[in-house]
């Protein structure tokens, strides 16, 4: 069982398993189709190309567009070239069914050109995949710009090879011809039943060895690559079955590949939404970390301030405000007598007693060395003497043992409060009558709470 549960964890195995659910379940919905409806459409084929065709313009943009977010990946180049050519191809396809364009037209759909583009997109796309991967391992080395501008221009020209090539070979030079469908039988000739086709596959199995060994699936990109290598080694193998062009094996083709193609669409929305979601948390944490204390983790100076002049602008009679001002009595001592790092741990165990002992709408921030204060909405002078009394009464309650090391003696708090209900009091002067306060609970004794008065 273990050995059994070692396998199936394997990406490679799961990656199979994988692909050969997805594809089962696309043969079994095709298969009903077949046998439900009895012909199609002949407007399907074009129609599914164009969608194809919109869907590879789509990754090719969104490829382009990642690449130029971080130009140290330049695999990524290769995969937009793939797409962008195949889309051109798609397009040379179309022009092979001139009655899909016009009804009316006179002249007949060349099969055989539709297969050429065909043939020239797969070697295109499977090589520039193949080129992608190598590159892929160059993503952490420093390329310099003449290696730029070479991988570049080496992309553009094999790809506007394959599309001349394509376009020459298509009816369009005396020169250079190709017979792989007759066009009036619609028969597949021996050259691609026999040849060119079991090539093409040979290829993208290739491709796809190649993907596996150096990406290792890694990620959900080079899974949905490995992926798409599959849908094409399948679709050939597909059309191997059928000497027939045009029939429902076409069809079962074409659909596979466009299927395919959503679910890479899908994977970088994914890619998006996840790095959309990446970049939300890290601007959460900057953000935190721009209105927090290092040390303490409450809230620091210029963010309690700012909260409590808003406060302050809704002050009412009803809505009073209250702020406490703390400090720490004979601090100085622990810092002099068990040194600095215990003096930021007795730091941190009153920041946590403050957090724990307000409200959710409550504010704790540290102003100081040892100072604390705290802002109270909608609490009036009484309320906020009793929360202070009650943090005052529990920080003297705890020593060494019961904090187990955190404070090495029993640490007592000075406590001043101020309470108003007019919103023209500035937030500086809320926080001098508190301060003041304080001071006066330090000269009278220590260990206490007085409210301004």
């Amino acid at each position: 069982m273990i050995v059994i549960n070692r396998h199936l964890g394997n990406r490679y195995v799961s990656f199979a398993l994988t692909c050969l659910v997805f594809f089962g379940i696309l043969h079994a919905i095709f298969n009903n189709i077949e046998r439900t409806v009895p012909t199609l459409s002949p407007f399907l084929f074009p129609t599914l190309t164009v969608f194809l065709l919109v869907f590879h313009l789509f990754i090719a943009i969104f490829m382009i567009m990642k690449y130029w977010c971080d130009k140290q990946r330049v695999f990524l180049l290769a995969i937009a070239f793939a797409f962008v050519g195949s889309a051109l191809l798609m397009a040379g396809t179309l022009s092979c069914f001139p009655t899909w364009l016009n009804p009316y037209s006179l002249h007949p759909n060349n099969y055989n050109d539709a297969m050429i583009y065909f043939m020239m997109r797969n070697i295109m796309m499977a090589s520039l995949f193949t080129l992608s991967t190598v590159l892929f391992t160059l993503r952490h080395s420093a390329l310099t710009r003449p290696m730029y501008g070479f991988i570049v221009g080496l992309l553009l020209i094999f790809t506007a090879l394959m599309i001349i090539l394509a376009w020459l070979y298509s009816s369009h030079s005396a020169l250079l011809s190709l017979d792989l469908v007759n066009n009036d039988t619609r028969q597949s000739t021996i050259l691609w039943t026999q040849v060119i086709n079991i090539i093409l596959i040979l290829f993208w199995v290739s491709t796809l060895i190649t993907m596996l060994v150096i990406t290792r699936l890694r990620n959900l990109f080079w899974l949905s690559g490995c992926f798409l290598c599959v849908c094409y080694i399948i679709t050939l193998s597909t059309l191997m079955t059928t000497d027939y062009v045009g029939g429902f094996v076409w069809y079962r083709a074409r659909f596979f590949e466009a299927i395919a193609t959503l679910v890479i669409i899908f994977t970088l929305l994914q890619d998006v939404f996840s790095l959309y979601r990446q970049s939300h948390l890290k601007y959460q944490q900057s953000y935190q970390n721009s209105i927090r204390d290092a040390l303490t983790r409450l809230y620091n100076r210029s963010y309690f301030y700012e909260s409590l002049s808003h406060s302050l602008s809704t002050t009412t009679g009803s809505k009073p405000v209250s702020v406490i001002v703390s400090d720490l009595d004979r601090f100085k001592r622990i810092n002099d007598t068990y040194g600095h790092l215990q003096g930021d741990k007795v730091l941190q165990f009153v920041a946590n007693l403050l957090m724990d002992s307000v409200r959710p709408q409550d504010i704790a921030a540290r102003i100081g060395g040892e100072e604390f204060v705290l802002l109270l909405p909608n609490t009036s002078s009484e309320a906020a003497k009793q929360v202070a009394e009650r943090i005052r009464i529990l920080l003297a309650s705890f020593d060494r043992e019961t904090t187990h090391g955190e404070l090495p003696e029993p640490i007592t708090i000075s406590m001043g409060v101020y309470t108003t209900t007019s919103s023209a009091v500035t937030a500086e002067e809320c926080v001098e009558r508190a301060d003041k306060a304080m001071y006066e609970a330090k000269e009278t004794g220590r260990n206490r709470v007085v409210v301004f008065s």
